[in-house]
């Protein structure tokens, strides 16, 4: 483990660097499209949604709980708790692909329901781990999951790193 922050990858053109994000992290408005595939079939899409940015991380969207498909987000117990957002809770998300049993992604999404002051817009708001359902696309593109598997950042072409979560980097 390395105590020792990287240097950061200069941004390009139209991109950002994670080195640049606050911490704490800010909460930002999107006004563009997302969409979420599962099991074959779109599982939620908006032209709205927020951006969590915060110091080494790439960015986690959230989405309106009424951009998803009635039926999609199935609660699950247990919670998980951010020392800047609060007490988190989960859903799996469950495909009703047509004609056939639904594909499920296990506590897939994630929402605040009582977070704290400076992230109270993320009320019924979803983010949704990139690894764990088919595909997400930000503006079309697809979005690439934040490495190690832990934290739930979307990685896109317009932002660059590195990005804390692979091997060695717990310690930035």
């Amino acid at each position: 483990m390395s105590l020792r922050p990287p240097k950061p990858v200069k941004p390009g053109p139209g991109q950002e660097s994670v080195w640049d994000y606050p911490r704490p992290p800010a909460l930002v408005p999107f006004r563009g499209s997302v969409r979420i595939v599962h099991g074959g079939v779109v599982v939620a899409e908006s032209t709205t949604a927020y951006r969590v940015l915060e110091t080494s991380h790439p960015p986690t969207y959230y989405v309106p709980g009424s951009a998803f498909v009635d039926g999609v987000l199935r609660p699950v117990e247990g919670g998980s708790y951010c020392e800047w957002k609060g007490r988190a809770a989960y859903a799996d998300i469950v495909s009703a692909a047509a004609g056939g049993d639904g594909a499920v992604a296990p506590r897939a999404a994630w929402t605040y329901p009582d977070p704290t002051p400076g992230f109270t817009d993320l009320v019924d708001h979803w983010s949704v781990m990139p690894l764990s359902v088919e595909a997400i696309y930000v503006d079309d593109e697809r979005v690439r999951p934040q490495e190690g598997g832990f934290y739930g950042g979307w990685v896109t072409d317009d932002v660059v790193g590195p990005f804390k979560g692979t091997p060695g980097s717990w310690g930035w």
